[in-house]
C-alpha cells in the first residue's frame, strides 16, 4: 500500500491486521523534506521550542547551538522512563503507523530517515518495547513515544521474531541505520498521540467484531425462546429515530430470514382468546434482554462508528508542537498533542462495550435460570440434576468479568492530574483509557465466550439444530469443533479460552 497524504481505519486494518506492506509517495518524502529543510533556514537567530530551548517548564532556558543535537537525545534518554506491561504488537505497530501518518503532513521539521525508519520497522514487524505505563497524555504520550524514539536512534530494545533482543543487534541484523538526529527529531515524536491512538485503532476493530457476535448471539437467543419478531420489525424500529437502533434490528432480521423458530404474533396471539382465558400460557413480551437488543446495541453502534471518525481525524492531524506551516512560513506554537479528543472517545467505547457485556450476562443469566426461561434445565444442565453442574460454575466468571468491567468504566477523561512542575496543569490521560479500554473489551470477548457456550447447549438440549437460522448454525458448528456437547462434567477454562480465540479471530 502506497501512502501519500491521508490514512482510513480501514487502511490501518489492512496494515496492522492483514499486514500489508507499505510505501512511501515521493510526494511525500518531499514534502517532509520541505519542512525540515524550511525549518533549518527558519530557526537560525529565532526562539523556536524545543529546538534551541529546553522543554516543559525549563523552556526559559537557552541552548547552545553546539548542543541542540544532544538535547534531543537527553530529552528522549530521560523520558525512556515506562513500566508495567509491554504493549501487545498490534498496537505498537498501530502506533508507528500513527506517528508516520502524522510526520508524513510535513507540519514537524523531520528528517526524512525518521519515516523511512519507520517504514520499515512496520513492514519488518520489529515491535519497539513500550510500556503501558508512562504519559499523561497531554504533551502527547510523551514516556511511551521515548521508547519508540529510543528504537529509532538505534537504542533501547524490540521484539524480534517473537524475542525480546536490544535494538542494536536487530539492527545489524536486519541492517538497518538509526535516524538522523538533526533539528527536533526526539520532541517531534515524542509530543503527539499517537500511542493512545493506535491502541485506539486496535480497540475499536475489536469493538466492531464485539457488536457483530453480540448481535449473532442476541439472535440466537431469540430462536431458542421462540420469540415473536415484531420487536425487530422496521415498522417498529423505524418509529425511533435513531440510526444505530435501526441498524441493529436490520441486521437482527437478515440473520433470523431462515429461522424456523421466531414466530409472527399475528400466528399466535392476534387469532382469538378466550374470555376465560385469566392467565396467558404464551409469553405476551420477552425479557428486555432479548425484546430491546436494537435499543441496547444500537448506542453501542452509533458510539463505536463516531469514535472511529474520531480516530481518523486524529491520525491525520498534526498532533505535535510546535507546527511548521510551510506555506505560512512561520512556526506556531500550541498545545495539539493534547489527548482529550481520544481519552473522551476511549471512555465512551469502554462504557458501551461494558453495557454490551452487561446484555450477554442478563442473557446467560435468562438462559441458565430455568424459573425465567421454563423451557430449559438448570444451568443448562443436560446430565443429572443434583448431581452434575452444567454451566453453573462458569456463570460465575461470567458474573465477575461483567462486575470488573462496571467498575473500570469509570472514566479516565476527568482524572487529571497536574505535573510537570504544573506546566502540564490540565492533562487528558487518553494512553490510560485507550489501555483501560482494551481491558474492558477483552474481559467482553470473555463472557461472549461463555454465552455462547451456554447457547450451543441450550439448543442441543432442545434439538433445535436444524430449525436454527444459518447464521446460527454456523456459530452452533463451529463452537462444536472445539468443545463437544456435554452432560458429564469437564474442566471448562481450555474451552473458554479456546472459544474466546475464535471469536476474535472470526
Amino acid at each position: 500500500m502506497k501512502i501519500s497524504n491521508h490514512l482510513n481505519i480501514q487502511d490501518f486494518q489492512k496494515i496492522i491486521i492483514e499486514n500489508q506492506k507499505i510505501e512511501l509517495d515521493d510526494t511525500l518524502l518531499q514534502r517532509v523534506n520541505a519542512s525540515f529543510q524550511f525549518l533549518k533556514e527558519f530557526s537560525k537567530n529565532k526562539v523556536i521550542y524545543g529546538v534551541n530551548t529546553g522543554f516543559g517548564p525549563m523552556a526559559q532556558f537557552k541552548i547552545n547551538d553546539q548542543d541542540t543535537h544532544q538535547l534531543q537525545y537527553n530529552l528522549i534518554r530521560s523520558h525512556s522512563s515506562g513500566i508495567g506491561n509491554p504493549l501487545p504488537a498490534d498496537e505498537v505497530k498501530a502506533c508507528m503507523l500513527a506517528r508516520l501518518n502524522t510526520l508524513s503532513l510535513g507540519h514537524s521539521g523531520v528528517h526524512n530517515s525518521v519515516v523511512n525508519l519507520l517504514k520499515e520497522l512496520i513492514n519488518r514487524n520489529i515491535t519497539p518495547l513500550i510500556f503501558e505505563h508512562g504519559g499523561v497524555g497531554a504533551s502527547g504520550d510523551l514516556v511511551q513515544l521515548a521508547h519508540l524514539a529510543l528504537v529509532l536512534i538505534g537504542e533501547g530494545e524490540v521484539f524480534y521474531k517473537g524475542e525480546r533482543k536490544s535494538t542494536k543487534e536487530v539492527f545489524e541484523i536486519e541492517n538497518l541505520e538509526p535516524i538522523n538526529v538533526e533539528i527536533r527529531e526526539g520532541l517531534a515524536l515524542m509530543n503527539g498521540t499517537s500511542v493512545m491512538s493506535g491502541i485506539g485503532i486496535v480497540n475499536a476493530h475489536k469493538a466492531n467484531q464485539l457488536t457483530e457476535i453480540s448481535i449473532k448471539l442476541s439472535c440466537a437467543i431469540n430462536e431458542i425462546v421462540q420469540a415473536y419478531d415484531d420487536h425487530l420489525s422496521e415498522a417498529l424500529n423505524g418509529t425511533k429515530l435513531h440510526a444505530g437502533q435501526q441498524k441493529i434490528a436490520e441486521k437482527m432480521r437478515a440473520h433470523l430470514a431462515d429461522s424456523k423458530l421466531v414466530r409472527k404474533r399475528a400466528d399466535h396471539l392476534y387469532t382469538h382468546f378466550e374470555e376465560q382465558d385469566k392467565v396467558f400460557k404464551e409469553k405476551v413480551q420477552e425479557y428486555y434482554s432479548i425484546r430491546c437488543v436494537p435499543q441496547i446495541l444500537g448506542p453501542v453502534l452509533d458510539t463505536l462508528e463516531y469514535t472511529e471518525k474520531v480516530l481518523e481525524n486524529e491520525i491525520n492531524s498534526a498532533n505535535d508542537n510546535p507546527i511548521i506551516n510551510v506555506e505560512d512560513q512561520h512556526v506556531y506554537h500550541g498545545g495539539n498533542f493534547h489527548g482529550d479528543y481520544i481519552s473522551l472517545e476511549m471512555d465512551k467505547l469502554k462504557i458501551v462495550v461494558t453495557k454490551l457485556t452487561m446484555l450477554a450476562e442478563r442473557q446467560l443469566n435468562y438462559l441458565l435460570n430455568s424459573k425465567i426461561n421454563e423451557i430449559l434445565p438448570p444451568f443448562v444442565n443436560l446430565g443429572k440434576l443434583g448431581f452434575n453442574f452444567g454451566m453453573q460454575g462458569v456463570q460465575f466468571t461470567a458474573t465477575s468479568t461483567t462486575a470488573e468491567s462496571q467498575m473500570l468504566s469509570n472514566p479516565m477523561y476527568v482524572h487529571s492530574i497536574p505535573n510537570n512542575n504544573d506546566n502540564q496543569d490540565i492533562v487528558s490521560m487518553g494512553t490510560n483509557a485507550a489501555v483501560i479500554c482494551r481491558k474492558v473489551i477483552e474481559n467482553a470477548f470473555e463472557v461472549l465466550a461463555i454465552e455462547l457456550i451456554t447457547i450451543v447447549q441450550a439448543i442441543e438440549y432442545l434439538g433445535f439444530q436444524d430449525k436454527i437460522s444459518s447464521s446460527t448454525k454456523e456459530l452452533y458448528n463451529e463452537v462444536r469443533k472445539i468443545i463437544p456437547a456435554f452432560s458429564d462434567d469437564m474442566v471448562m477454562y481450555p474451552y473458554l479460552e479456546n472459544v474466546k480465540t475464535y471469536l476474535k479471530t472470526t
